[in-house]
């Protein structure tokens, strides 16, 4: 009988993770689903037990989202300055969840709101990382027209991560929705220009080109299976990679 190989080391030193809104809903139509957002934190608590630094950012469309606002007549400033808003909730609620996990959290939101969080700060930021802190982006960019892809793109860039992991609800890129063609066929790797190309709609095409300039690979992935993350971290588990046309 021989003793069980050692599980391989994080691929990745400092990363930022975009979940979305929806995410955070789970099985519910609306809303946040504290069930969901505490398997969330704890499989975060695991990755920062390994020593890797961990931010993050949330959308916010299982409350609001700016661009069905105005889709029904809201101006689209104020409706996507309603669904930044929805993020810091979202923020609020994944802050709780990682505390009760006992990691150390920090909020910062790019629309100054003193009495619920800090003001984002860059060099404050990287100091919470380099502490082992676990800080979450909230309220997007700050300004309207921009996704929370966008703002996970930016932060990515500011905190000079190595690597963009973006949880979604499916395993990874395909070729198609993969709820609504069951034969689309799943990507494992991706070039900045395939995705642009392609038309891919993994994240809009700012996001894209800011890791492409960048050089920060994009990792996509399904954040619904308990341990998921802790698995891609490594290199294992099915995944989709965006990066450089050249191998990894």
């Amino acid at each position: 009988m021989t003793a069980a190989s050692p599980a391989p080391p994080p691929r990745y030193r400092r990363v930022l993770l975009k979940v979305s809104g929806e995410v955070l809903m789970g099985d519910t139509p609306y809303g946040i689903d504290t069930k969901t957002v505490q398997a969330v934190a704890e499989d975060i608590a695991e990755i920062i037990k390994t020593g890797v630094e961990l931010c993050l950012v949330i959308g916010g469309g299982n409350i609001f989202r700016g661009l069905a606002g105005a889709a029904k007549g809201m101006e689209r400033s104020s409706a996507d300055y309603m669904g930044m808003l929805a993020t810091v909730m979202n923020a609020l609620a994944m802050q709780d969840a990682l505390e009760r996990a006992g990691v150390e959290t920090r909020v910062q939101s790019a629309i100054p709101m003193a009495t619920v969080c800090e003001p984002y700060i860059r060099r404050r930021a990287q100091r919470h990382l380099e502490k082992g802190r676990v800080v979450i982006f909230a309220a997007g960019t700050g300004n309207p027209f921009f996704t929370t892809d966008t703002a996970a793109a930016l932060r990515a860039a500011e905190m000079q991560c190595d690597a963009l992991f973006k949880g979604t609800s499916v395993d990874g890129v395909y070729t198609a929705d993969p709820k609504i063609h069951p034969t689309a066929k799943r990507y494992d790797r991706l070039s900045y220009m395939d995705v642009l190309s392609k038309d891919l709609r993994v994240m809009d095409a700012s996001a894209i080109s800011l890791m492409r300039d960048s050089n920060i690979p994009i990792v996509v992935f399904s954040i619904k299976g308990r341990g998921n993350l802790l698995n891609v971290l490594r290199g294992e588990g099915v995944h989709t990679v965006i990066a450089e046309d050249r191998p990894a």
